[in-house]
């Protein structure tokens, strides 16, 4: 999604600025479904549940932008990172309303849900970053 030829700046400049935000928020939330285990405070999967909502707000700019650029060619590396951020965006949807149980009934499963949500967005980012330094040229 780096290269801006046919491109509009602004796409590039808001997808650029917008896309590793998700990923931090759903971290986060994932470490705080972790703590949650071990302290049991419920503070902890409150502020889960807030940190996924506040991801999926942010996931969804870039996902637009994404999509305009799929419809117009992309690349296949670029295909890939759609799909797999889209599918981790739909298990975010479901952890959000995992979250929105009774604190001790978001285990096991709100953490599951989390970790599967943070693999799935690195899987999408390492592939795509892999896939465009090799078409740079330069050796994987």
């Amino acid at each position: 999604m780096y290269h801006t030829s046919g491109r509009s700046v602004f796409g590039v400049t808001l997808y650029t600025l917008l896309e590793p935000l998700p990923l931090g928020f759903f971290f986060a939330a994932w470490l705080f479904d972790i703590i949650y285990l071990q302290t049991t405070v419920i503070m902890w999967t409150k502020s889960a549940s807030w940190l996924i909502a506040f991801g999926l707000l942010l996931a969804i700019l870039p996902r637009i932008v994404s999509l305009i650029y799929l419809f117009r060619g992309a690349r296949p590396a670029e295909k890939a990172h759609f799909w797999i951020s889209l599918l981790a965006i739909v298990v975010a949807v479901v952890n959000a309303f995992i979250h929105s149980r009774d604190a001790w009934a978001v285990v096991p499963m709100g953490v599951t849900l989390s970790t599967i949500v943070v693999a799935l967005l690195l899987i999408a980012n390492v592939q795509l970053a892999l896939r465009e330094r090799h078409a740079q040229g330069a050796r994987p």
